[in-house]
């Protein structure tokens, strides 16, 4: 029924590559299925001017498509001069999701910025990142705790995320773009490890969707987090 030919709560391959670029302090490229996403994380000792003095830390992101990420090209924003709505959108929401996995007191007065990079997209490319994009906080949050500068661990749980939606009348986990493209009911589930919710964000599109689809889609979600966090710690080393 799907045009993959997956199951129905079936997810896409994924795998997750770590270390792929040389300065930063936490790299890896997400892959899940078709959509690529590059995630690097940036130390700095500095905080917004709103929590300075707080001892508080503070984790943000950044989120951008490349030219070619799609099947024909789209412009640059740089080019157009400021950041489109969805854009600014996806990045705040990357931002917010990977924060509520942060003990930001253990943190410490500093920032990690999380870049993820969309190298290719075929759905999904914000649940993506929020998955890559708490490998790459992980492994930088590691090399602070190695050399003594945070003491306690202030990643308190992973922090991933999934699609689900409603295809051809039937809920479906983790939707490529064929069937984003067409789905009746579309959203996006972010979860900690223990199976907390963060944000769920569902629309419908030509069709509504019943109390008891939602339910059915949130525990496809929670099967597709369960698999992804695996994946973050394996990635790990966790």
């Amino acid at each position: 029924m799907r045009p993959s030919g997956r199951e129905l709560n079936q997810m896409r391959s994924v795998s997750i590559e770590t270390g792929v670029t040389k300065h930063a302090e936490g790299s890896c490229m997400i892959r899940m299925g078709d959509t690529h996403v590059l995630c690097t994380a940036t130390i700095e000792d500095r905080v917004p001017p709103f929590i300075k003095g707080s001892g508080l830390g503070w984790v943000t992101a950044e989120y951008g498509m490349l030219p070619r990420s799609t099947t024909s090209r789209m412009r640059r924003e740089a080019a157009a001069g400021k950041q489109g709505g969805r854009t600014v959108e996806i990045q705040r929401l990357i931002g917010r999701s990977l924060r509520a996995g942060v003990d930001r007191v253990a943190l410490g007065e500093r920032q990690i910025t999380i870049d993820c990079d969309v190298i290719q997209a075929d759905g999904g490319t914000r649940c993506a990142s929020i998955t890559g994009g708490w490998v790459a906080l992980r492994l930088a949050v590691n090399k602070l705790m190695k050399v003594g500068d945070v003491k306690s661990n202030p990643l308190v749980d992973p922090v991933a995320a999934v699609s689900c939606g409603l295809y051809a009348g039937q809920p479906v986990l983790d939707l490529d773009y064929p069937e984003d493209s067409e789905a009746g009911v579309d959203g996006n589930f972010i979860m900690t490890g223990a199976g907390r919710l963060i944000e769920v964000q569902m629309s419908a599109e030509g069709a509504t969707f019943s109390r008891e689809q939602m339910t059915e889609l949130l525990d496809l979600a929670q099967k597709g987090v369960d698999e992804l966090v695996i994946a973050q710690k394996a990635a790990v080393g966790a």
